[in-house]
């Protein structure tokens, strides 16, 4: 994150997991990668406002189907968080959101910065 004033932030992120699931009735794996911009607006010394453009490579398999989906997914984030210190806690909104993506299950996430 790069602070340009009191005010006003911006900065990139990079993304990635990694999921197994190999039981009995389930076998899947999934790989999601990808990377962000974020926009940070503090109007008031406690509130940071933000928005976040996420764009997501997701490769999933499912062996006992002989399946495999991959495709982008992209997110759209608007949000709002309690700024302290090095620290913001708060909520976004996936704009965005369509629940047959396959990637996050809610539109509305929780989320947790600190700053080093």
């Amino acid at each position: 994150i790069y602070n340009f004033n009191e005010i006003f932030a911006a900065g990139v992120g990079l993304q990635g997991s990694y999921i197994k699931v190999d039981d009995r009735d389930v076998k899947y794996n999934s790989y999601v990668y990808g990377g962000s911009l974020i926009g940070l607006v503090r109007p008031l010394e406690e509130i940071q406002l933000s928005v976040e453009l996420e764009q997501l490579r997701v490769n999933q398999e499912f062996p006992d189907f002989d399946a495999k989906k991959n495709f982008w997914n992209t997110a759209l984030y608007l949000g709002a968080g309690y700024y302290t210190g090095n620290v913001t806690i708060g909520i976004r909104y996936n704009v965005l959101f369509n629940k047959n993506d396959l990637v996050y299950s809610e539109a509305f996430m929780p989320f947790v910065r600190v700053y080093f």
